[in-house]
């Protein structure tokens, strides 16, 4: 495709070229952050017996006192039934046995010489009692096929008796940053600027529960350096990410070297602010992301598509960031006739938008909450007007 594109068909495109990658079993201890691959069930009632919900008595039937048998802690089972006048000194988790009428909370009454007694509550039938399977039962259906496993959800799963789960293996990303422009140890550092965008894009892999090798493969503006640092990405990676080179320039050589590689341009250009050179396209089968130099169009290029991407390969239900309709705490005039990614706060229900900063800029995209998404279509915005909001994933 030739021509810059508009931000919803490149998400359109970007869909319409996803592979899911592979199912494997993970240990539930190890599965935070990854995306089922299939239905999970309950393996077991939750809670598996009826249990008591306080440190008290599991009192018979009766109006008492009675006569206490013995005591359960959490993890034991008394083995037999609790008959009229008859208690139990129990601990909170602990079976509650069978024949029990209801469990009174120890400051509800009053035990003494062998006996309990209620001094003054009233105390209904079943009261304090977490019956058998009252969370789910065994066969229930917990989460679905493409949910994203969250520390809740491990704990759901494991109550659950699941040990562990089918889920879709994370993609592998290499990282190819060009450019001959940045301090190397042993060479002079005149001119040269510290390089930052390629170990930004390996934490932000490793934080979306992906595999990332160590280092970039780093390539100068050089075309043979660019064929082999993208040919070593590719042979190993399910996905490739670049950095730099992706312009208009006369070093920016990353689509040629691409097009030579054999590979689909998908698009090349995207009417938005920063992030405009973006780049996507498919070599030998794998998707490539060719983005722009400078670090804050690095990120939000990450945000908008790359991220939501890496997710769907994954199989998640879904894949992009949370988004809303949220109004502008204060007016705003744009320039040009993208659409514009700009640093958002949230603050009670309103969009307060962080200073314009270049797009060589990281620093407000540091305080966000959200990528408020001005549309091309509108230069000048009231207060109270409806804007799209991005929330920003953080780990």
């Amino acid at each position: 495709m030739t021509g810059m594109i508009t931000v919803e068909e490149a998400k359109r495109i970007l869909m319409a070229h996803i592979r899911q990658t592979a199912m494997e079993f993970v240990p539930l201890g190890d599965a935070w952050g990854r995306v089922l691959a299939s239905d999970a069930y309950a393996q077991d009632d939750h809670p598996r017996f009826d249990m008591s919900a306080v440190d008290g008595y599991a009192v018979g039937d009766g109006p008492g006192p009675w006569r206490i048998r013995g005591a359960l802690q959490a993890g034991q089972s008394l083995g037999s039934v609790v008959t009229t006048g008859e208690c139990v000194r129990i601990f909170t988790g602990a079976e509650v046995p069978p024949g029990t009428w209801a469990v009174v909370m120890q400051e509800h009454g009053r035990a003494e010489g062998g006996t309990f007694r209620l001094e003054g509550a009233q105390v209904g039938q079943g009261a304090n009692i977490r019956r058998k399977g009252e969370s789910f039962m065994r066969g229930e259906l917990l989460l679905t096929k493409g949910s994203r496993i969250d520390p809740a959800s491990v704990g759901l799963l494991l109550s659950s008796g699941l040990s562990e789960v089918p889920v879709s293996r994370g993609p592998s990303v290499g990282v190819v940053r060009t450019g001959g422009e940045f301090i190397e140890e042993g060479m002079p550092i005149a001119g040269r600027i510290h390089s930052s965008n390629e170990w930004m894009l390996i934490a932000a892999v490793r934080e979306a529960g992906c595999d990332v090798e160590g280092a970039a493969y780093p390539a100068a503006d050089e075309r043979g350096e660019i064929r082999d640092a993208l040919m070593q990405a590719i042979a190993v990676n399910d996905v490739v990410i670049s950095t730099g080179g992706v312009s208009v320039g006369d070093h920016d050589l990353v689509r040629d070297v691409l097009v030579e590689l054999g590979a689909a341009i998908h698009f090349h250009g995207v009417r938005q602010k920063p992030g405009k050179p973006m780049l996507f396209a498919t070599l030998r089968g794998r998707p490539v992301f060719a983005l722009p130099g400078n670090p804050r169009a690095v990120l939000v290029c990450w945000y908008a598509y790359v991220l939501p991407y890496l997710r769907a390969m994954q199989g998640q239900t879904d894949p992009w960031q949370r988004m809303e309709q949220l109004p502008l705490a204060h007016a705003v005039t744009l320039k040009g006739e993208r659409s514009e990614f700009r640093a958002a706060l949230i603050r009670s229900g309103k969009v307060e938008l962080l200073p314009d900063e270049g797009s060589h800029m990281l620093a407000t995209l540091v305080r966000a909450d959200a990528l408020a998404i001005l549309p091309a279509g509108a230069r000048d915005l009231e207060q109270g007007a409806l804007v799209e909001v991005q929330w920003i994933a953080r780990a």
